[in-house]
């Protein structure tokens, strides 16, 4: 038996880490041919900027896999490197151990990971084990390293009394957060048995600091690369119920800190146009020219099989040297798009397909967004009268003095009219009532392909008011001007305009940016608009081949 066919005998078939089950929808296992793609892109940026030069050729170079979970990009990069050391280190013992102990490294996020981590890079849980195919580390980590960490708690206002590991009496706080993740204390202070999702890379005021203690050395890497947490479970009260924080943001902070030469990681897609707490990260990432190329999934089922993350999934290479466009593409049913060289910040969100950049270019107008009357100037903001989507109107207007009919989760009920909490002037108005629910999950088409975008429109005379449900899109004087509202809202165009920027299924005011807002004293059809902003032939056939119908009576 060859040394070559030994060392290959650990790759069996299937390979295990394409059949491993993911932890949750925010700690993903990347599958190896998704991590080969992006392992791809970065040899070929790298063969672009170093005359030809082959990436895994190089004994010098170092990786980071600074939130490893299956090892898979660590596993990857070292077969990688396996072959391209061929020529310099010879010996194939002493490449693999080379490259294990000089090039590679990772940190954990849980015990569970590190351990399965070492197991797909070491060959065994054990770096230092007599199964490892490293044979020069001394200790059981490796350049796999994790410790338990503790999150750092600030800003309660409750607290217990306790004691100290010395019966000592403490006072504690209880509902703190987490000063560098934002985590709540009741969620994450989980004694000493759970996970705490203190994850190492943002758990300090010095990462470089933190890096050098972690491996002992003052650590340049060349290469960052991995698929971080995408969020933190987080609860509330009553009111406001559980939602979940995202955190991938502060990894790419705290990686673009470490001064690599590139950066690469698959992180959700929601980051685009929404997301809780990503305004400033996503205008950081939109004026950042060293984003050299960025592939968008926007049905992030086609990469991890059965996880459904709203807004799709994408991979990014960042090149510390880059100043120039980024080329952007896009994957849906398996099919690369057509990619396209431009300026992520364009427009105040990124738009995720290259078609709709020229369509927006004529609609906006050679003002741009800042000249342009968008109709999200008149969508009024969600609970516009104050009535949350849990509350349920009388079955019966019987003994009200002044009913109104409202428009609810369901159905309608009725509401007397000193009861409205809010914009009660708007009540006798006529009124266009969108669900604010949209009809698909984030970036998600039909089978075909397609997308409807809005689940229900409706015309609410004189005497109506809603719930949180809908949103009211505009008020009228007349029933004439609601009624061609709502068929201006149901063209191919409109609901279009809103997909570009529609990533998760809620819809809001912010959603409609890009509609323009037109008199209503006409009904305007797709051709009236397509003609209206002189859209090409093929701008036509896109928008037509991307968006169903919707008949009058949704």
């Amino acid at each position: 038996m060859t040394e070559q066919v030994a060392f290959r005998l650990r790759n069996r078939n299937p390979d295990v880490l394409t059949c491993i089950a993911n932890l949750s929808n925010d700690e993903v296992f990347t599958p190896p041919d998704f991590a080969n793609q992006m392992l791809d892109l970065l040899t070929v940026a790298w063969a672009d900027s170093h005359d030809g030069a082959n990436i895994w050729a190089d004994s010098s170079l170092r990786f980071l896999d600074p939130f490893t979970k299956s090892g898979v990009f660590l596993r990857e990069i070292t077969k990688r490197l396996t072959e391209g050391l061929k020529d310099e280190i010879p010996a194939l013992d002493k490449r693999v151990d080379h490259i294990l102990t000089k090039q590679v490294f990772g940190i954990g996020i849980t015990q569970l990971t590190s351990l399965i981590a070492r197991r797909s890079v070491y060959c065994s849980k054990l770096a230092n084990g007599k199964h490892s195919i490293a044979k020069s580390f001394t200790t059981e980590d490796g350049n796999i390293w994790f410790e338990r960490l503790d999150h750092t708690w600030v800003g309660a206002t409750e607290f217990h009394e306790t004691a100290d590991r010395l019966g000592r009496p403490v006072t504690e706080g209880v509902n703190g957060k987490c000063t560098y993740c934002g985590a709540n204390q009741r969620d994450y202070d989980r004694g000493d048995v759970l996970e705490t999702h203190a994850y190492a890379l943002i758990h300090t005021d010095n990462i470089k600091a933190q890096i050098a203690e972690l491996f002992g050395d003052q650590m340049q890497f060349d290469v960052v690369i991995g698929n971080p947490p995408y969020q933190l479970g987080q609860s509330g009260g009553d009111a406001v119920g559980s939602f979940a924080m995202p955190i991938y943001q502060k990894f790419i902070e705290a990686a673009k800190r470490l001064e690599p030469r590139y950066l690469t990681m698959v992180i959700p897609s929601r980051w685009f146009a929404g997301g809780r707490g990503l305004e400033d990260f996503r205008k950081e990432m939109l004026s950042d020219r060293r984003i050299r190329s960025l592939v968008d999934y926007p049905d992030s089922r086609e990469v991890f099989a059965g996880v459904d993350i709203a807004g799709g999934i994408s991979y990014f290479l960042w090149d510390s040297s880059w100043t120039g466009k980024c080329e952007v593409s896009t994957v849906s049913g398996g099919t690369i798009g057509e990619p396209l060289n431009r300026h992520l910040d364009e427009f105040d969100i990124l738009v995720r397909y290259n078609e709709a950049v020229s369509i927006l270019e004529r609609v906006l107008g050679s003002g741009g967004a800042n000249e342009f009357d968008s109709l999200a100037n008149q969508v009024a903001p969600i609970q516009p009268f104050s009535i949350r989507t849990k509350f349920r109107g009388a079955q019966s207007s019987d003994g009200m003095a002044n009913p109104v009919l409202l428009y609810q989760n369901g159905g309608t009920g009725f509401i007397a009219r000193d009861a409205v909490p809010r914009n009660v002037d708007w009540v006798d108005q006529w009124k266009v009532f969108l669900s604010r629910t949209a009809s698909e999950h984030g970036g998600q088409t039909d089978k075909s392909g397609t997308k409807r975008v809005f689940s229900r429109i409706l015309i609410g005379g004189p005497g109506t008011a809603c719930t949180e449900t809908y949103l009211v899109v505009g008020r009228y004087g007349s029933e004439t001007e609601a009624v061609n509202l709502g068929a201006y809202l149901r063209t191919k165009f409109v609901r279009f305009l809103v997909s570009l920027r529609a990533n998760t299924q809620d819809l809001y005011s912010e959603r409609f940016a890009f509609v323009p807002r037109l008199p209503m004293d006409r009904i305007w059809t797709d051709t009236d608009l397509y003609k209206k902003y002189a859209l090409s032939a093929d701008e036509i056939a896109y928008i037509e081949s991307a968006i169903k119908p919707m008949g009058t009576d949704a």
